[in-house]
């Protein structure tokens, strides 16, 4: 199947997420729609050669090679040229619901409270199937083994996941079931703290 002249030869059009430079000089990032998304990789030997510096939500036209990552046993795309497309419409209704919420005042500094150093409950939000609950404990527990994780499993995508999200966050504060809590959505997407 990775022998196939079209996965060897792919055009997409997306827009970048969790855009990294590395020390290395290969760029790694995520390339989505609305839809899905892929792991991509573009080796120093390309990323040289390219006229701009990419960044997250940046539209981009990328072409290159699907290949299977294998520690991960993960499709990536392998980049070999990039240009730039716009902005992306994903960043733009990011940016478009931040400043809304920003003269609201929902981000001023009096509503903020302090992330405890040492929290002894961790509550995680999250779906119990995914990776990302097994990511959280490991994590957790190596850097405090004393903690204890409270999981309040809730769909973190698709339709109504919002709302059954913002009940799943009453329920904590109003039962005092945890110190912090971490909303989490796997594949490098989206993860959040609250202290509460």
């Amino acid at each position: 199947m990775l022998g196939d002249e079209y996965l060897n030869n792919v055009l997409i059009k997306g827009e970048i997420s969790n855009y990294k430079h590395h020390y290395t000089g290969h760029l790694y990032f995520t390339l989505k729609d609305e839809n899905s998304l892929i792991k991509c990789i573009m080796f120093k030997s390309y990323a040289e050669k390219m006229k701009f510096e990419p960044k997250d939500g940046m539209k981009v036209v990328i072409f290159g090679t699907v290949s299977v990552f294998e520690r991960d046993g993960i499709y990536q795309i392998y980049c070999k040229t990039m240009q730039e497309d716009g902005i992306g419409n994903l960043y733009l209704k990011y940016e478009e619901l931040k400043n809304k919420l920003e003269k609201e005042g929902l981000f001023n500094e009096s509503h903020k409270k302090k992330i405890p150093f040492m929290p002894k409950i961790i509550g995680v939000l999250t779906s119990n199937t995914g990776a990302v609950i097994r990511d959280i404990i490991n994590v957790s527990t190596r850097r405090n083994p004393n903690v204890y994780i409270r999981l309040l499993p809730v769909p973190v995508q698709g339709e109504g996941a919002a709302l059954k999200i913002a009940n799943a966050i009453k329920i904590m504060n109003e039962k005092k079931l945890a110190d912090v809590i971490i909303l989490a959505r796997g594949r490098g997407i989206f993860r959040g703290f609250v202290a509460i």
